[in-house]
């Protein structure tokens, strides 16, 4: 990260949606970061976004929008718009940055890389939950081999929602439902821990209404002996560990969830020092053995810090850098949600090729 005061050429971004994800993590990251400018913003609520983004051109459509002085977009509209609206915004000539999933199809996702490619353009993904503090936690264990040779790998996003509210993530529309939504998130980190699976087996379903979108899953990748267990449930009012890793040396289970989606809503600032530090409850439990002796240790969490993503675009734009999240990386999250759904349909463990 360069020093305050020591920035190259600002990059002029330009917002194409601006519901829960634009307004919520994207415009205060983008926003709190002198690397980037936020030029003009593509909403039909002009008065939500001057309220927030007073200099901002607001315009109505991904055209007008493309037509403005930028350099990036981000694009944060419903799931089934990305295909279209990403490969509208390369043939412009302008970077991307997409809302996790990429897309829904994998095909169409293959496309816009090998475009993004013949057009010399950046492209990733905003898999943000790679800097969450407990995340970020695991990877350091991992890579140190802390835990020893993996065995067992347990994640959930559980939540309590008995009512089912009136907005396209919960009906049945393309690229609904929850295992594009919170499965991109745990999939993308069980991925980048362990690479590609050898097999998954998927239950995919709506639990509370057959007419909605899906709203639980249980995913099970198998990698030789390592199995990796991926949870989503919406009806949830006690949840247990969010994660549990199981080793030949020891375990980590940790409870809570990270705290930077809470704190953007609430309007603190991302690049303050207290940014991303998890509270002392919330710390995981590393359990080792040596010889015959067992100990327990609770360890501090990593600083999550989700501005990483954007100062690695910025790396990646203005000095080539390697991308945050390699495109690459983001297709393969869709390649095995489309191996979960075809498992669930079929009731049949799928190899992946």
């Amino acid at each position: 990260m360069k020093e305050k005061g020591d920035i190259m050429q600002p990059i002029k971004v330009g917002l194409a949606g601006y519901g829960f994800s634009g307004q919520s993590f994207h415009r205060p990251l983008i926003s709190h970061l002198e690397e980037f400018h936020i030029e003009a913003v593509m909403s039909s609520n002009e008065e939500k976004v001057l309220n927030d983004l007073e200099a901002a051109t607001v315009v109505t459509s991904l055209e007008d929008l493309l037509q403005e002085d930028i350099e990036l977009v981000v694009i944060t509209t419903p799931n089934h718009l990305h295909y279209s609206m990403i490969k509208q915004s390369l043939l412009a000539d302008k970077h991307v940055i997409v809302e996790k999933p990429f897309v829904t199809d994998s095909r169409e996702g293959q496309e816009l890389l090998e475009l993004a490619k013949e057009r010399g353009l950046h492209l990733s993904v905003f898999h943000n939950r790679r800097w969450d503090a407990d995340f970020l936690t695991i990877q350091q264990l991992v890579k140190k081999g802390t835990l020893g040779p993996i065995f067992t790998y347990e994640a959930h996003f559980d939540r309590y929602r008995p009512a089912i509210k009136d907005r396209w993530k919960e009906n049945k529309i393309e690229g609904a439902g929850v295992l594009y939504d919170l499965g991109s998130h745990l999939l993308d980190q069980a991925l980048t821990l362990f690479g590609k699976p050898n097999w998954v087996q998927a239950d995919v379903f709506p639990q509370r209404d057959p007419e909605k979108a899906e709203d639980y899953f249980l995913i099970t990748l198998g990698y030789d002996v390592m199995r990796v267990q991926l949870y989503s449930r919406s009806i949830v009012l006690d949840p247990g560990p969010r994660y549990q890793v199981h080793g030949l040396k020891g375990s980590f289970v940790k409870h809570g969830m990270d705290r930077q989606e809470d704190d953007l809503k609430a309007g603190k600032n991302p690049v303050s020092e207290e940014w991303g530090i998890e509270d002392e409850e919330n710390w995981g439990v590393l359990t080792t053995i040596s010889g015959e002796e067992v100990t327990s240790e609770v360890i501090p969490s990593e600083k999550g810090d989700y501005t990483q993503f954007y100062l690695g675009v910025y790396g990646s734009i203005r000095e080539n850098h390697p991308l945050p999240v390699d495109p690459e990386e983001a297709l393969r999250v869709i390649t095995i949600i489309e191996a979960c759904k075809e498992s669930a349909a079929s009731g049949r463990v799928i190899t992946i090729n």
